[in-house]
């Protein structure tokens, strides 16, 4: 029996194309916080996941000092906060500001930018997006009309390499290498002109090329054509998938007002975009732990560190740490290889996972029991990494907080204290049984295509979730 085909491929948040949104976007910020069963909770966006020193400090000092000591790391490379008192809430966004975290208070949750964690640091890919992304966050804070994009619209810098351009984001620029024609195109529909590379701006099934120097000001003319076409569709849209079928997004007049010369280009330009021999001859998955170049890549261990953990990352070399949206942390900067297989080391011992064999790497939790009163279980207590490739995510209810893009395993509390394991490849979706599960988490993760051997039937559970592994 083939696998059923999944009935949403994006749990965890609510399309709406058929239908018209009549609430706000309640998604949280450093300043509007969430209630929850366990006090309440910040999240602070990071574009690119950048961090100075100094800002490592005051997160650990405010985990500490106003939370719960810990800090959860985000599929978007952002941090939370969790446990907050009632009446720190001015404390903490004192804390941010001063230190720089907080640039706007009107824009702290639009900055949602992810960009390829290992830009300029490892020669592979043809832009550093990181100064893209800085140059893009500077972009979005000083225009008024960038507050009504949602707190869950993404954009994603892709240097080429393929690691970001699938974490669904609503407007992606992907690097591309070579000099840009020399030409006098018209703005939005001419050639490009300009040297340095060029971009691909992706929004939709829509695709322009633009110079790469003009990549962050195309990103922002994107995100105001979003606005337009979510205006124009009257639905309430926060992201770009929500907007009805055959509502446009007219591109080609943003690129022209914003006075950025575009050309189209095809929808699948990733592909052109990996054809240099500098390039990979395919996406690239996340970083592994270890030692790239001069740089440390670590990961958290469920996607949470402790205040004392978060502090063992420093010093930082290069006064730069860069956290990854597969909730890891780049330090760059080492003076050489020995030194940072020394941090490295060093930070095994600090409880990070630092091995590309170890098999809780790709596995992340929700909240879970008891900081959420939705959950029905305690998934971090109850998680099993089984083994393989696949990232697998364990949700405490069907609303599956923060699980990953594209192909992934998915572990589901059930109400009668059960959990459910579903395979997700290829835009299918199977449940998987197995005699234990561990055994049912194993199988698919070693899952490579929808046609995988999988038993069609019931979906393995547990009568006692932490009895069985």
């Amino acid at each position: 029996m083939p696998p059923s085909r999944a009935t949403s491929t994006q749990q965890g948040e609510s399309p709406i194309r058929d239908r018209i949104r009549d609430r706000g976007d309640a998604c949280p910020g450093a300043l509007r916080l969430h209630r929850a069963d366990d006090g309440a909770l910040a999240r602070l966006r990071l574009p690119a996941g950048l961090l100075t020193s100094r800002q490592v400090i005051v997160l650990a000092d405010a985990a500490e000092r106003l939370a719960d000591g810990n800090l959860s790391v985000t599929s978007r490379g952002n941090v939370e906060l969790r446990g907050l008192g009632e009446n720190c809430g001015a404390e903490l966004s004192g804390l941010l500001a001063e230190a720089g975290l907080l640039p706007s208070a009107r824009h702290e949750r639009v900055r949602n930018i992810v960009a390829s964690p290992l830009a300029g640091l490892d020669g592979t890919g043809h832009a550093d997006v990181q100064l893209w992304a800085r140059e893009l966050d500077g972009l979005l804070c000083a225009e008024d009309w960038t507050t009504a994009l949602s707190g869950r619209f993404l954009f994603a810098l892709d240097d080429g390499r393929g690691d970001v351009a699938g974490l669904g984001g609503d407007v992606t620029l992907i690097a591309e290498s070579g000099e840009t024609p020399e030409a006098d195109g018209a703005p939005g529909t001419g050639e490009v002109v300009g040297s340095g590379g060029t971009a691909v701006v992706r929004i939709g099934s829509r695709a322009f090329r633009v110079a790469g120097r003009d990549a962050p000001r195309a990103a922002l003319a994107a995100a105001g054509a979003f606005l337009a076409a979510a205006r124009e569709a009257g639905n309430g849209a926060w992201r770009v998938r929500e907007l009805p079928d055959g509502q446009s997004v007219d591109l080609a007049g943003a690129f022209a007002k914003a006075d950025v010369p575009a050309a189209p280009a095809s929808a699948d330009a990733l592909l052109a975009a990996r054809d240099a021999p500098s390039a990979p001859s395919a996406p690239s998955a996340p970083p592994a732990p270890g030692v790239i170049g001069r740089a440390v890549v670590v990961c958290a261990p469920l996607g949470r560190v402790t205040a004392a953990q978060l502090r063992a990352l420093l010093p930082a070399p290069a006064d730069e740490l860069r956290v990854t949206p597969w909730r890891g942390f780049v330090i760059p900067g080492f003076r050489d290889g020995a030194a940072a297989r020394e941090r490295l080391g060093a930070l095994a011992d600090a409880g990070f996972l630092t091995d590309p064999r170890s098999p809780w790497l790709g596995v992340g939790a929700c909240t879970g029991r008891p900081g959420c009163a939705k959950s029905l279980a305690d998934v971090r207590a109850d998680a099993v990494p089984g083994a393989g490739g696949l990232p697998v995510h364990w949700s405490g209810c069907e609303r599956r907080c923060g699980h990953p893009h594209g192909d992934w395993v998915d572990v589901t509390a059930t109400a009668d204290g059960r959990y459910e394991v579903t395979v997700h490849t290829g835009g299918t979706a199977a449940p998987v049984s197995g005699r234990t599960l561990t055994e049912a988490v194993t199988t698919a993760r070693t899952t490579s295509a929808p046609t995988a051997s999988i038993t069609p039937t019931a979906p393995q559970t547990s009568t006692t979730p932490t009895a069985t592994r």
